[in-house]
């Protein structure tokens, strides 16, 4: 079996708790939805599932 299935480890970088409110720190992909997050670069935020890129 080539590698075990699942949610990456940095996934719980992606939210924010503060006591019983959690919030995204990350923006989400606009062609995507949900559970796909943007990743963030000095001028833009790509998504690296479909390419979207939006400039800063």
């Amino acid at each position: 079996m080539a590698g075990k299935k699942g949610s990456s480890p940095n996934v719980y970088s992606y939210y924010k708790v503060d006591g019983d409110k959690v919030t995204k720190t990350r923006k989400v992909c606009a062609r995507c939805g949900k559970g796909v997050f943007m990743s963030e670069h000095k001028d833009r935020n790509t998504c690296g599932k479909c390419g979207l890129t939006e400039f800063k």
